[in-house]
């Protein structure tokens, strides 16, 4: 996330953009697909668009709000051309929307930059966004609707599956077990 160079107005839209991934879930084409009129940072919402066109409001970070608003209001003006008028959210450097490809270049180029060693892709991000909501206690519906999955058996796939996690939910909620204490020990 930090590996963007802030000096200038690419690295602020990097920032943003990895910041809003993150924050959301989002599919990369969700994420480049988004115009500036689906951003409510007053009420920390996105709207997206996602596959067979269902529209989905999807909640974000205060930190993405902060790095969504210092790319509004800092660089993406500098990043357009001439004056060009563009709805676009994330603009490239020629003053047009960020494709899908130059998204992945980014993120491949920064990925290096930070010394990853393992392949780093877009949906990385949203497997991570997905996993540690799961893992912290976020049910399972609440996270297949900020994915924008029809099924929820696509999102089962970011259920626990740790031996300690396992034994952590049973001894926390089977009537015989809670609190991992024998009768005995009662």
């Amino acid at each position: 996330m930090e590996a963007p160079d802030l000096a200038d107005e690419a690295g602020v839209r990097d920032r943003a953009m990895l910041e809003t991934l993150y924050a959301t879930g989002m599919r990369v084409t969700e994420l480049t697909n988004l115009n500036v009129s689906d951003v409510r940072t007053d009420l920390r919402l996105l709207a997206c668009r996602g596959t067979g066109g269902r529209e989905r409001m999807i909640p974000i970070s205060s930190m993405c709000r902060d790095w969504m608003l210092k790319y509004l209001q800092e660089a993406r003006p500098r990043l357009l051309r001439d004056g060009a008028v563009e709805n676009a959210l994330f603009i490239n450097h020629l003053g047009g929307r960020m494709t899908r490809q130059g998204f992945w270049k980014l993120i491949k180029k920064h990925a290096a930059s930070a010394g990853v060693s393992t392949e780093v892709t877009p949906h990385t991000l949203r497997h991570s966004f997905a996993y540690h909501l799961v893992d912290n206690g976020a049910d399972l519906r609440s996270v297949q609707e900020m994915l924008g999955h029809a099924d929820l058996t696509a999102t089962q796939v970011y259920q626990p599956s740790s031996k300690a996690k396992l034994r952590d939910v049973y001894d926390s909620f089977h009537p015989r077990d809670r609190g991992g204490r024998d009768e005995a020990e009662k």
